[in-house]
This record gives C-alpha cells, sequence and structure tokens, in this order.
C-alpha cells in the first residue's frame, strides 16, 4: 500500500502506539489499515459413499482437483459462503451438517473452514470448473489435489466414516508444509 484509501496521502509502514505489529499509518488523517486474513469457505459434499470434487479451470493450480471453496463476501454467513461456492463451482445445492475442518494458514493469510454436507440433486461444472465428478475412496486423485487444506479435509474424512463420527478438526499448514506440498518451485 502506498496512499490513504481515505484521503489519498502517503502511507507508512510502522507499528502504531499500543500496538504490536506494523499497520500502514497515515500521518495526514490518522487512519490505521488494518489487513486481516481472508476466509475460504467451502463444502464437503457428500454423495452416498462419494465425494465431490472439482477440476480447477483458474489459477492458481488449474487443473488440479479440489473441493468446492473460495473466499468469503461481505454480509454473508460462512455457512452462506460455502453454499454459495458449491453453487457457482458445482452447480450443486448442497445440505450442510456443521463446521467440519478449520485450518489456519498464517503464511498466507487465510483461513478455510470447509463444511460436512450432503449433495442434494445433480451437478456440472460452473465457470471456475473444468469438471466435476464423484469419487470413490479409492479414485481420489491424490496426487493431483489442488492444496493441502483440501487433502487434509478429504483424509479425515475418509478416518472418520469408518468410526462414523465426524469431530471439528482443527490445525495448521505452514509455510514449510506448503513447501512440502508443492515443492521449492
Amino acid at each position: 500500500m502506498n496512499f490513504c484509501s481515505h484521503c489519498g496521502q502517503t502511507v507508512r509502514f510502522a507499528i502504531p502506539e499500543g500496538d504490536d505489529r506494523p499497520r500502514y499509518l497515515c500521518d495526514a488523517c490518522g487512519t490505521i489499515h488494518y489487513q486481516n486474513p481472508r476466509i475460504v469457505a467451502g463444502t464437503l459434499p457428500v454423495s452416498g459413499s462419494r465425494v465431490l470434487l472439482c477440476r480447477r479451470a483458474i489459477s492458481p493450480r488449474k487443473g488440479y482437483w479440489t473441493l468446492p471453496a473460495g473466499y468469503m463476501e461481505n454480509a454473508e454467513t460462512t455457512v452462506e459462503a460455502a453454499a454459495r461456492e458449491t453453487r457457482e463451482e458445482a452447480c450443486a445445492e448442497v445440505a450442510i451438517h456443521g463446521l467440519y475442518t478449520l485450518i489456519n494458514l498464517p503464511h498466507i493469510n487465510q483461513v478455510y473452514m470447509m463444511f460436512r454436507a450432503d449433495l442434494e440433486g445433480g451437478f456440472d461444472a460452473g465457470p471456475e470448473s473444468l469438471e466435476v465428478a464423484l469419487f470413490e475412496e479409492h479414485e481420489i486423485p491424490w496426487d493431483e489435489l489442488a492444496f493441502p487444506t483440501i487433502e487434509r479435509t478429504l483424509r479425515h474424512f475418509y478416518s472418520d466414516r469408518r468410526d462414523g463420527v465426524y469431530p471439528l478438526h482443527i490445525s495448521d499448514v505452514t509455510a514449510e508444509d506448503r513447501e512440502r506440498y508443492f515443492g521449492s518451485a
């Protein structure tokens, strides 16, 4: 950030008095520009013993498989965001059961909130998906999953499904985890 969105003057990056981390500060109007993590909300849509995955039509990770998820918009709840993303990416309606995985990615300022859901009716590829398909556990394209958050959610699901209990899973993906997943490139 170079200029204040309130008054247009130049900003500086410093720790405001009484704070503990640097922020963009405007000395002209006194505005402190806070930047906060982005929420990614999505679903784990299930139909019988199969899970619905979408092959991404957009960057990053175009061509890789993911669960339907995306950034939460203003004026919507996390459940509404998850359902909207499922409609947008998979043209599918779901009955959401509750929050299933909450995964923090502090190195890229994101928080994933994935909801377990039942697929209600059909599905099709939305504008952000090349294709959409249902997969049995043994058919999951593990080496072609787009993000470590998606792999982690799926692994929790298949483990929990064996026990028939679906607790909330809270974890972190670190920069080191991400590098192991994607390589150093």
